[in-house]
């Protein structure tokens, strides 16, 4: 199950650096969007929380209550 959380976390830190170094409608950006976006979709279906994949911003908002 960690290995969906990682797998979701890589995907979205790759399509971030794709964006920043060859734009949103570059082919490898929208190939690692999809596959941040499934990874995550599957991780969510098996019942892990939004909070599992997007640590840093659950750790601000439980900092914040």
């Amino acid at each position: 199950m960690a290995a969906l959380i990682r797998a979701a976390r890589t995907a979205q830190y790759l399509a971030v650096r794709a964006t920043t170094l060859h734009g949103l409608a570059h082919p490898v950006t929208l190939a690692l969007l999809a596959a941040a976006s499934t990874a995550a979709a599957r991780a969510w279906d098996l019942g892990h929380p939004v909070h599992a994949i997007h640590s840093a911003a659950a750790q601000g908002a439980d900092r914040a209550r």
